[in-house]
């Protein structure tokens, strides 16, 4: 499918629920269909990402199919949003609003905010605060790393902020950062503005492989076999409760194994490994206490990783918290060029 007529199933299914939930007062388009030219094509493992902009708080709709497209809708109030500037020093909204991606806007409040974000974007106060917005996530992130959590919980607790590395330079380089992709997103970046020696330490930060040798990917894809096992399992439970819940059931599926599978055959096996390890530690939440087989397939996820232990886990976050000196100089660098280009 091309990507204008996902948008517009996308937007037909927003002006349905704005029929029914006057509370919703905006939407835009988010993710990494945010810039695409309409004749792009849509891979069937890449959803829509939709935001909702409510009067009051609601709950994440999350993924699923309307009419032939993976929608993935988030919520967010005004006050979350902020005004104009907020939205220019967010790392989060501000890509949204720099192209034309609003797709209902009756008070007019999303155009002003729009206006503000074009014309700033590229200021570099605002590429700074931006920059700075990343590095304060980092930080806390691998901080807040809970020794009393389960390990599927720490591992998510330590690779998000971990996986935020990529998302750093991309951030600088005023591209649009992206989740599932965020490490080919940075390689591109890094690439673009002369960086490229620094990515294979970039991504030895998640994977632990040296002198920029990670998991093979022979074994990745034996990681991958392993997971459609668990994951089938956690798709059977009930999975309201989770956050992510909707990302492993059916409508998740080609996002996690024919995603992976396009970064294999790509040779991009390592950058592959970010969502098969997010996707077996989030299956471990849902399932908690799992058969012992399941158990050793994770146990050997996380040591291919270097993460087996909390004391590997809290290890490798400190190391990279030491290290973020030495990224904050590539960084710096980066929006430098960018915004002078």
């Amino acid at each position: 499918m091309r990507v204008g007529a996902a948008r517009a199933v996308a937007l037909g299914w927003v002006r349905e629920r704005m029929r029914v939930d006057p509370s919703i007062e905006g939407a835009l388009f988010s993710g990494s269909t945010v810039g695409l030219p309409d004749d792009a094509v849509l891979p069937v493992w890449s959803d829509v990402d939709v935001l909702l902009v409510r009067r009051e708080p609601g709950v994440k709709v999350g993924k699923f199919v309307h009419r032939g497209v993976l929608l993935e809708v988030s919520t967010v109030t005004w006050a979350e949003l902020g005004g104009p500037e907020d939205v220019l020093g967010s790392w989060v909204f501000a890509p949204m609003f720099r192209t034309d991606g609003v797709i209902a806007d009756p008070s007019g409040r999303l155009a002003a905010v729009r206006e503000r974000v074009t014309a700033g974007f590229a200021d570099p106060v605002w590429v700074r605060a931006r920059c700075a917005g990343v590095r304060r996530r980092i930080e806390a992130g691998l901080r807040a790393v809970d020794a009393e959590s389960s390990a599927a919980e720490q591992v998510l607790a330590w690779v998000f902020p971990t996986s935020l590395l990529a998302v750093w330079p991309a951030v600088a380089g005023l591209a649009d950062p992206t989740v599932r992709r965020r490490y080919v997103r940075a390689e591109r970046v890094l690439s673009r503005f002369g960086f490229a020696d620094r990515y294979g330490s970039l991504l030895d930060t998640l994977d632990g492989g040296g002198g920029g040798v990670g998991v093979d990917a022979a074994r990745v894809r034996e990681h991958l076999a392993g997971l459609a096992v668990v994951f089938d399992e956690a798709s059977r439970l009930p999975r309201e409760g989770f956050a992510f819940g909707a990302d492993l059931g059916a409508a998740g599926r080609p996002v996690v194994f024919d995603g992976a599978a396009e970064l294999i055959e790509a040779g991009r096996h390592r950058e592959a490994m970010f969502w098969v390890l997010v996707t077996y530690a989030r299956c471990h939440v849902v399932l908690g206490q799992v058969a012992p087989e399941r158990e050793r397939a994770f146990g050997a996820v996380l040591a291919d990783l270097g993460v087996a232990s909390t004391a590997d886990r809290r290890r490798r976050a400190d190391g990279l918290l030491a290290a973020l000196p030495g990224w904050q100089a590539v960084v710096d660098a980066v929006a430098v060029e960018a915004v002078a280009g």
